[in-house]
Parts: C-alpha cells; sequence; structure tokens
C-alpha cells in the first residue's frame, strides 16, 4: 500500500472533458479553488469546492452550463466562497475519473486546482490498483507522479490549500528568517526574492498564514 501525490492537466482540453471542470482550470476570476468532497453515483457528481475569485462571476458562468443540475454557494468574503454543484457527468469526464473515483483507490481530499491549470490529487491504494488508475487515465490528459510515500504521508496536510505563488513566498521568508524570534527580514525582503512588490508579498504571506491556521484549527 502506498500514497502517490499525482498531477494531472487536460493541456488546454479541459471544455472538452467537461465544462465545469475548465473554469475550475481556467476561468480568469478563480485564483484558486479546491474540491473538498465529492460523491460519484456515475451518472451524477456531487463536489463541495472552496474557492478564492469572483463569486458572481463564477455563479453566472455555471448557470449556462447545461451539465450543471444543481447549485449552492456560499459567500465567505468578498474574494472567497464555497460552492456545491451537482452536474451530469460526461464521456469524457467518466473515462478521465472513473477509475479514481470507483474501487478501492481511495482519494485523499483535497483536490486542489492550481493556477497553472495543473491538479494535485493525492491516492492512496495497493500499489497495482494505483498503477492501474493511474495508466487508465486517457489522453489528451497529461499525469506526473509528483510524490510517494506511505500511509502517514496521506493524512491532508495543513499546506494542503496553498497555491503555488503562496507556498512559494512562505518558502521565502523561511529561508529568509521573516519568521525568526527576533525576524531577521520583513516583507519588503521576501518581496525582492520573490521579485514582486511588497504589497503582493504580504498579501501572499496573509493569505498563506490563514490557510495553514484554518487547516490546523479543523476550520
Amino acid at each position: 500500500m502506498q500514497h502517490v501525490r499525482v498531477r494531472v492537466t487536460a493541456n488546454g482540453h479541459e471544455a472538452e472533458i467537461h465544462p465545469v471542470y475548465d473554469l475550475w482550470a481556467n476561468a480568469p476570476y478563480i485564483d484558486h479553488s479546491r474540491a473538498l468532497q465529492w460523491n460519484n453515483t456515475g451518472d451524477e457528481l456531487g463536489i463541495l469546492h472552496y474557492a478564492e475569485g469572483d463569486a458572481d462571476a463564477f455563479e453566472a458562468a455555471i448557470t449556462e452550463i447545461p451539465q450543471v443540475l444543481g447549485y449552492d454557494i456560499e459567500r465567505v468574503t468578498e474574494r472567497s466562497f464555497y460552492v456545491y454543484i451537482r452536474d451530469a457527468t460526461t464521456v469524457s469526464l467518466q473515462e478521465m475519473f472513473g477509475s479514481l473515483l470507483t474501487g478501492a483507490v481511495i482519494v485523499v481530499p483535497p483536490i486542489v486546482y492550481r493556477e497553472d491549470g495543473w491538479v494535485t490529487v493525492s491516492l492512496f491504494g495497493d500499489d497495482e490498483q494505483l498503477q492501474a488508475a493511474v495508466e487508465e487515465i486517457p489522453d489528451p490528459v497529461e499525469v506526473i507522479i509528483a510524490a510517494v510515500g506511505g500511509l502517514a504521508s496521506a493524512a491532508p496536510s495543513a499546506d494542503a490549500g496553498l497555491t503555488d505563488r503562496q507556498r512559494a513566498a512562505v518558502e521565502t521568508a523561511i529561508e529568509l528568517g521573516y519568521y525568526d524570534v527576533p525576524r531577521e527580514a520583513d516583507h519588503e525582503a521576501v518581496a525582492a526574492a520573490l521579485n514582486c512588490a511588497p504589497s503582493t508579498a504580504a498579501e501572499h504571506l496573509r493569505k498563506a498564514e490563514s490557510q495553514v491556521l484554518k487547516s490546523a484549527l479543523g476550520d
């Protein structure tokens, strides 16, 4: 038995697989999102997401998608929201995720949609079943094995919901001594290392810290 973290992309063909998948991967008004829980009946798929972005623009988009059978949006802040979507699956979606959402292989939440269009999925199960599930994912989907570990590494981690930029900001801040006591660097030093504006670095750090704390406290 092992835990495998894979990164998946449809290389611009997301809309051909499912229009909602295309929104999560490519919509300019979605900064970051992750699937928290889901249920697959074969013909229908219900998923609870947490997202950062424009909820109004997202709601306007999903109301135009025929496959969306129902939804409920709960706004958290001006730029974050929860959304439950019940939608009809497509043949392409069933081919892509059918082997992952059914059978003995466990998908460990969350499923994280990254800013670059890649999706990170954590799987746990028997070695042969995991290999078969990954190999069954068809073209044009590209799959990269990002990490392999045991049962302990399959537990959801506090940083699972960080975006790539937030993670880079935190890692840079740690290296520079931003979190040392006494503090060895400020957010301007982090910004200089990341080649971005100080306000941008501060925002990445603030959002990352909020996410880690919420995850650690079970929120």
